[in-house]
């Protein structure tokens, strides 16, 4: 499944309606953006924002050179470690928070 896809796949499932675009960025950018909006001067994995828009719920941003570093970390390749930051990401912007729910709809929608 293409990640487009996915998004599509759960902003759908989780009964809302609009569009989620996906960026990557290098760790630079994302340690600049994590400092502005989160006052942590490192490099993250995933940043999400949600804007609530007419039509569209908001942005992921992922570092593809710290999503290669977890990845290798892990024991898993890049492509499957970028897809569970795309469905991290955008199950911050569809209300998630970190805990057991968050984990038991990561693991559901890694199977699609």
């Amino acid at each position: 499944m293409k990640f487009s896809a996915l998004v599509k796949a759960i902003i759908k499932k989780e009964g809302f309606k609009g569009t989620i675009d996906v960026s990557v960025v290098d760790d630079r950018t994302i340690r600049g953006l994590n400092k502005k909006f989160r006052g942590l001067d490192k490099p993250t994995d995933v940043l999400s924002f949600q804007l609530d828009e007419t039509g569209f719920l908001g942005d992921v941003i992922i570092s593809e050179e710290t999503t290669r570093k977890n990845a290798k970390r892990y024991g898993v390749s890049y492509e499957a470690e970028f897809k569970r930051l795309v469905i991290h990401g955008v199950l911050h912007i569809l209300c998630y928070d970190h805990g057991r729910k968050m984990r038991d709809a990561e693991a559901l929608y890694s199977q699609l």
